[in-house]
């Protein structure tokens, strides 16, 4: 048959995993595809049908993948989801782990040797039924695919490094190589893209085209962003409403798109950020800057090395953030961006050995973490890939209030209030009953986000915040910082590998370079 998948009155088991309506959908040899929608349009729910991680009712999905020779669809067919991109979880995790390296044990095997001991045991257990000759040249296969990832991934440099000190941009690149170093015949990855600074993020649209010409690989991307389609992809399957519109050709589907209008964050929303009254614990009584005084600096950094064992990640760094301010934090993957950050959330425990003073006062000098932390709002994506509770949204939201993971103190009527509001702001407040493990990657995301605002912070960090945020919610989560960032007394530091993402508020630009060895 000419159908690589196909799937035909596809409903699965579970009445909970169910899409609006039966899923019909056939892909053809020569078609590579873009699954694309808005942020719990269904999606996910979609790939686990194609996939049969979600075992339909009546039939089952049918894969010709030939000329393969290999038979399991395990060797066939690999899944990137939007949780592998942030790392393998596990019950030993927690959300300081990467800056806490004393915690890592002495035996914990280095991201090169994870990614060979993964080869290896990939190469045994593929074609152990096949003729020599035909797995000789698989393995020659595998071979050339994986030192042309290594090339370009600089696996060299992530080699010597653990899983747990990885940067986002690291880890993705790492699932990335151990998934196309399988030599699959069909890849599907969710949203591949995020995290990758932009000449990774161009080379790597280059080596999927090779692999989809000269390896005759199917390469099917889950996106939340339209702007990421690359050019090689061929058709878009479009998800509304958990329903599975026809599938249309890229030009197509961009014609039709591309006129959509960006929103506009409501008035009564601008209304409600505006008049937000002073929570406890924000810093009104500091000394307002005004005209000719120059406003006070909320951190201050003076020649600052940051080093984990032989590997340097920040070297020398002075720099000061002053009261209103709003930075942009730029730099290529493993520059130390995240870890920059982790100094000043006080996450990092080699601040105590820096040079570094947060709100006026030198680190180490008494003040606990907790002093630091009432004043910050902060997402990364460390916190994302910690926060795999089962609990409802609103709690998620609430535990900003305490700087915990998880809810532990319920927060008093005023402090829901505050929840339910940046909820309403973000437009999730629908789900605050509801569990975050139930959310789309993209709800969590917001989530998280509100999270951050809850407590009115005085100095706002976003690492990454719109990872995996459609564009409606792109967009209107640029406005929000705006929005807020013209309140007094607030002052921004974001990262992204996105310049369209900086809402226009930005006023000062640092951008980080790798430390020579």
């Amino acid at each position: 048959m000419n159908e690589v998948i196909k799937i035909a009155n596809g409903i699965t088991r579970h009445p909970l995993w169910r899409m609006a309506e039966p899923v019909n959908l056939e892909i053809v040899r020569g078609e590579q595809i873009a699954i694309v929608g808005d942020n719990a349009a269904g999606k996910s729910r979609l790939v686990e049908i194609l996939t049969g991680h979600y075992p339909l009712l009546l039939n089952e999905v049918h894969y010709d993948f030939s000329p393969s020779k290999l038979r399991l669809t395990s060797e066939n067919l690999k899944y990137i989801s939007f949780r592998d991109s942030y790392g393998e979880q596990d019950g030993t995790y927690y959300y300081q782990q990467r800056w806490n390296q004393h915690d890592i044990a002495d035996d914990m095997p280095t991201a090169g040797k994870l990614l060979q001991d993964f080869y290896e045991s990939a190469d045994r257990l593929t074609g152990s039924d096949l003729p020599p000759a035909e797995r000789e040249q698989e393995q020659q296969n595998r071979s050339r695919l994986r030192r042309m990832l290594a090339d370009m991934f600089r696996l060299d440099e992530l080699a010597p490094k653990y899983i747990i000190s990885l940067s986002s941009g690291e880890l993705r690149k790492f699932q990335l190589a151990k998934a196309l170093g399988t030599n699959p015949r069909v890849l599907i990855l969710d949203n591949p893209f995020i995290g990758l600074d932009a000449p990774t993020r161009r080379d790597f649209r280059q080596l999927l085209e090779a692999l989809t010409r000269e390896a005759g690989l199917l390469i099917i991307l889950v996106l939340s962003k339209r702007d990421d389609i690359p050019d090689f992809i061929t058709h878009v399957l479009p998800v509304e409403g958990l329903r599975l519109l026809p599938k249309m050709e890229r030009a197509e589907y961009q014609r039709r798109y591309s006129a959509a209008s960006a929103p506009v964050l409501a008035d009564e929303v601008k209304r409600w950020i505006a008049g937000l009254p002073s929570l406890p614990g924000d810093m009104s009584s500091a000394p307002c800057s005004s005209e000719g005084i120059e406003a006070r600096a909320v951190l201050r950094f003076r020649d600052v090395s940051i080093r984990y064992g032989s590997h340097t990640i920040l070297r020398s760094l002075s720099w000061t953030v002053h009261e209103g301010e709003r930075w942009a934090l730029s730099g290529r993957n493993g520059s130390g961006k995240s870890t920059l950050l982790s100094l000043v959330c006080a996450d990092n425990p080699q601040a105590y050995a820096c040079n570094i003073e947060l709100f006026g006062r030198r680190r180490g000098t008494g003040e606990s973490i907790w002093e630091i932390k009432r004043h910050i709002g902060y997402v990364c994506p460390e916190m994302h890939r910690a926060y795999l509770k089962d609990i409802p949204a609103i709690d998620v939201v609430a535990s900003g209030l305490s700087d915990s993971v998880g809810l532990y103190v319920r927060p008093r009527p005023e402090g829901r209030q505050a929840c339910l509001g940046w909820m309403h702001v973000f437009g999730i407040e629908h789900v605050a009953d509801t569990s975050f493990l139930r959310l789309s990657s993209g709800e969590q995301r917001l989530c998280l986000l509100a999270r951050a605002f809850v407590k009115d912070p005085e100095l706002l960090i976003l690492d990454e915040p719109l990872h995996g945020l459609d564009d409606r919610n792109r967009s209107l989560v640029r406005q929000i910082i705006s929005q807020f960032c013209q309140r007094p007394r607030k002052t921004l530091i974001m990262v992204t590998h996105y310049e369209e993402e900086l809402p226009d508020c930005i006023t000062h630009r640092l951008t980080l370079t790798k430390p020579e060895a």
